[in-house]
């Protein structure tokens, strides 16, 4: 995904503003989903890969795994609706919504509904995102812009929050090469991926590190049972990887840091991802896929 990733990936938005916590984001863009070892800061587009991504559509059946600190959590329950698709002519599209419902066990209860889009053109040059959160109904933080890769710099243009413009380097990636770059990783073998990635999230300033670590291939003949990955044809024959993409704030400076938030999902070759997982630190929150539509392939004119 493009969660993954959410970039997907994609990355995308957990808000919990009734726990006096600072706005989360899901990337399922990979996680989903969202990202490729130890390579350098400004790599080169890959474009080479991307007939590889499966157009599919997934939901994900949220649920709390774990909370701890002083902002525990008694539940969160939710989904997420996953629709990526496109090819290496048109560009890919990425249809995200992402509902939940937050608990603190005192009589608090949120509900929050991010929706987004983004457009990513398949030379890695040109992204195109547009997000709107709502919390209890209530219309919140709203983001529109484009960045354009520039032979010395990514441009970035928003309208939304406010019209606005500022640079980021040359090596920044977006979220659909992000995860090309993570399945590229995994199918040469290595294990670590350091990239800075630029997604439009949160209000569209924002940009992070981001460190993936790829696991051992799982080969075809250990096939998933539980979801609705199992006995999915477009998946038979296919490897897929345990990967966790840990995003850091590019604006906290040098030194040791914690991650602003870490996805983990099994990645296939073709880019669809399974078994979520969405670590903030104070809670952990799994992603069960509870759907999934793979999408016929759309050739090029």
């Amino acid at each position: 995904m493009d969660l993954g990733s959410l970039g997907q990936s994609c990355t995308r938005l957990l808000q919990a503003r009734f726990l006096q916590a600072r706005p989360h984001q899901v990337r399922l863009a990979a996680a989903v989903v969202i990202a490729a070892a130890c390579t350098a800061a400004t790599p080169a587009p890959s474009a080479g890969a991307a007939p590889g991504l499966a157009s599919h559509r997934a939901v994900y059946d949220l649920k709390l795994v774990r909370s701890q600190g002083k902002r525990s959590l008694q539940s969160v329950r939710g989904r997420i609706l996953y629709d990526f698709s496109g090819n290496a002519c048109d560009g890919w599209v990425l249809q995200f919504r992402q509902v939940s419902e937050l608990d603190n066990g005192e009589g608090k209860v949120a509900v929050s509904d991010l929706r987004a889009s983004t457009w990513e053109d398949a030379a890695a040059k040109s992204f195109r995102f547009s997000s709107q959160n709502y919390v209890n109904d209530r219309p919140g933080d709203m983001v529109d812009g484009k960045a354009e890769r520039r032979d010395d710099k990514v441009a970035v243009a928003l309208t939304k929050p406010t019209g606005t413009t500022f640079d980021l380097d040359i090596g920044m990636v977006f979220p659909t090469e992000h995860m090309r770059r993570v399945l590229d990783a995994a199918r040469e073998g290595r294990t670590l991926l350091e990239l800075p990635v630029y997604d439009g999230s949160e209000n569209g300033q924002k940009s992070f590190n981001t460190l993936t670590v790829i696991g051992p291939a799982i080969g075809p003949e250990n096939r998933p049972e539980g979801d609705a990955t199992a006995g999915q044809a477009a998946l038979d024959g296919l490897k897929r990887w345990p990967v966790t993409i840990s995003y850091f704030d590019r604006a906290a400076g040098q030194g040791e840091q914690t991650p602003v938030y870490a996805i983990g999902f099994q990645l296939y070759e073709n880019g669809v991802s399974r078994a979520l997982r969405l670590d903030y630190g104070d809670f952990v929150v799994a992603g069960d896929m509870t759907q999934l539509d793979i999408k016929p392939d759309k050739a090029c004119p």
